[in-house]
């Protein structure tokens, strides 16, 4: 029998898979688990059209959206654009 490594990018193929699973991230996660969330949506649209959007390098990419990482708020708002979506606020309630 032969495995494959898990790769949540796979499964996010429509908006509204896209848009549930970064409201998760937003709800239940912290910063970096919404950043890697948001890496694997770019991934699942693909990492060249994403660069090529923001005018970003893949590479550099990757690199702001890996695990442990600490991109700048304007990097996430261009790739949020990107990748379609956007961040709204609402009251929290009590």
């Amino acid at each position: 029998m032969k495995t494959t490594k898990f790769d949540i990018a796979e499964y996010l193929d429509n908006q509204d898979m896209v848009v549930e699973y970064l409201n998760t991230a937003l709800e239940e996660g912290g910063s970096s688990d919404l950043i890697v969330a948001i890496g694997h949506v770019a991934k699942s649209i693909g990492m060249s059209k994403i660069a090529e959007k923001t005018g970003m390098s893949r590479p550099s990419l990757y690199k702001a959206l890996s695990e442990g990482s600490k991109p700048q708020f304007e990097t996430i708002m261009k790739v949020l654009k990107a990748i379609g979506g956007q961040i709204k606020m609402k009251p929290i309630s009590a």
